[in-house]
């Protein structure tokens, strides 16, 4: 039986990120293990057994064996569990309104996603257009309830621990597709809650050049460890290291990179 709780993710994977975050802010680093899953490689039948047959990332195995999945589940039950206030706001209003911007969470989140994904130049469009709509929506929602503050609320907080990592992973969007926010009045307030949340001391967890370099596969097309035609390496394995390779080529739209140039290849 093991002496404090498991979390089995993905390197770099924004919703482990999440859990990083919580316990950078609670000074509570080494209440949890991080294992880290290789997606590159088929599932280790023992870690399915545990998830009962799911692949889905993170999940947090407790130290009598019980199992939580979901990481905005095992966020809530970290910041109960450990010790000292917890994130979230204890204000049962305040909580409700963070809890309603954490619901823009997941359009913005498959916006962003679906537009690194997608292979049709033409359709970049229909996808940027999305993806600014989900952006205008968090603008608003801010503006609504904190128009001169800089967070949601006077400080960090829960909502800023859920979007951190996903402002984080949309550096692939910024290299690949070329994305800049607009600088105009619909995105002032979500461009100032976005930039405080990347500079935040507790969420730098990872850098743009990770993200970018192993993100590289999805901007192709294959995402969660998927080859592409002609490659025999993910872009997210874990040698050779992320930070011995070279930066990718930036364009799109065309053949993607050998494993040779994206230093994926023994030395």
């Amino acid at each position: 039986m093991t002496t404090k709780p498991i979390v089995y993710h993905i390197p770099a994977c924004p919703f482990s990120q999440r859990l990083e975050i919580l316990l950078s802010l609670r000074d509570q680093l080494e209440a949890v293990e991080f294992r880290a899953v290789d997606i590159t490689r088929p599932r280790d039948p023992e870690l399915l057994a545990k998830s009962r047959g799911t692949t889905a990332l993170p999940m947090l195995e407790l130290p009598d064996g019980r199992i939580l999945k979901e990481s905005l589940i095992i966020l809530d039950y970290l910041d109960e569990v450990l010790p000292g206030p917890t994130l979230r706001r204890r204000d049962p209003l305040e909580h409700a309104i963070e809890r309603l911007l954490t619901a823009k969470e997941g359009p913005f989140v498959s916006a962003g996603y679906e537009m690194v994904l997608n292979q049709d130049r033409a359709r970049k469009p229909d996808f940027l257009k999305r993806l600014l709509n989900a952006y205008r929506a968090i603008d608003d929602f801010l503006d609504e309830h904190n128009p001169d503050g800089t967070y949601l609320f006077d400080e960090f907080g829960y909502a800023e621990c859920v979007f951190t990592p996903i402002f984080m992973r949309f550096w692939f969007l910024d290299y690949y597709e070329g994305f800049e926010l607009p600088k105009d009045d619909g995105f002032d307030r979500v461009a100032r809650w976005k930039e405080a949340c990347l500079a935040h001391r507790a969420a730098q967890q990872v850098s743009k050049e990770q993200i970018v370099k192993l993100y590289y596969d999805y901007a192709f097309g294959a995402g969660n460890g998927a080859l592409l035609p002609g490659r025999s390496l993910s872009s997210f394995v874990f040698e050779p290291d992320w930070s011995s390779r070279p930066w990718p080529p930036s364009t799109k739209y065309g053949r993607a990179a050998t494993d040779e140039a994206l230093g994926l290849t023994s030395p």
